[in-house]
């Protein structure tokens, strides 16, 4: 794929290195594909050979693209993709056309975690993870009906999901709610340019707040579950 399509760059390697990788997160490029050389995109953004270069070991440390004597630049397997790396993280926030593929990854993650945090949180949440629940939803719910604030909706939704892994009272999974904002934020983007009324999102994150609110770790587990269940329709990943 060209260079032509991307942004303008902002200057400094950090800056390449995140406008890069967010065009490989989004679909840019494919796995397998010749990643453009040094030479080409140091030419194309008006960078220096030794930003290009600090840029592209950044994206090969994440696992992105793998450099080869003689074999150029590869888009590595998406499989190889270190998706749980801080600057993976920091590269993915803001970002909302994700590759289909990795959309569908990230969504199968969180369908078979996510279910597993809400019975934890069920059953270890406190006075201040229910406060943050419930101020979220309120967010959610005030937002709900416009399409011009879907933006904040999405912003509470997160904040959500957020607390719920914060309830847990599990360390990693405490982090793992951390690392995965940016792409939970990206999922709940995407899911909601493609429905026109949140109502049945919205009370389903009811049923989850419900079950942890009355310690009923089975009951929160099912609710997650379906949450994901309208993720997954919105998503257009089933019907």
């Amino acid at each position: 794929m060209s260079l032509d399509s991307l942004p303008a760059h902002q200057g400094g390697a950090e800056n390449l290195a995140r406008l890069l990788a967010q065009a490989l997160l989004a679909g840019h490029w494919q796995p397998g594909d010749i990643f453009p050389r040094e030479l080409d995109i140091g030419a194309h953004f008006n960078v220096s050979r030794n930003q290009v270069r600090n840029a592209l070991t950044s994206l090969t440390a994440a696992g992105l693209l793998e450099r080869t004597a003689g074999r150029g630049t590869l888009v590595r397997k998406m499989g190889d993709w270190h998706l749980l790396d801080p600057l993976m993280s920091h590269w993915m926030t803001g970002l909302v056309n994700l590759d289909p593929q990795l959309v569908r990854a990230i969504y199968a993650f969180r369908f078979s975690a996510e279910p597993v945090v809400a019975g934890l949180a069920a059953q270890a949440a406190q006075d201040e993870d229910l406060a943050r629940l419930e101020s979220a939803f309120a967010g959610m719910k005030s937002s709900a009906g416009s399409v011009a604030l879907r933006a904040e909706h999405a912003e509470y939704d997160v904040a959500f999901h957020d607390a719920t892994y914060r309830a847990s009272h599990n360390l990693v999974w405490r982090q793992m709610g951390h690392l995965l904002r940016p792409s939970i934020m990206a999922l709940i983007h995407n899911s909601q340019h493609r429905t026109d009324t949140l109502d049945d999102s919205l009370a389903r994150h009811r049923q989850v707040l419900e079950a942890i609110r009355h310690r009923d770790a089975a009951a929160a587990e099912i609710a997650a579950r379906e949450v994901l269940r309208r993720t997954a329709i919105d998503l257009g990943i089933v019907s």
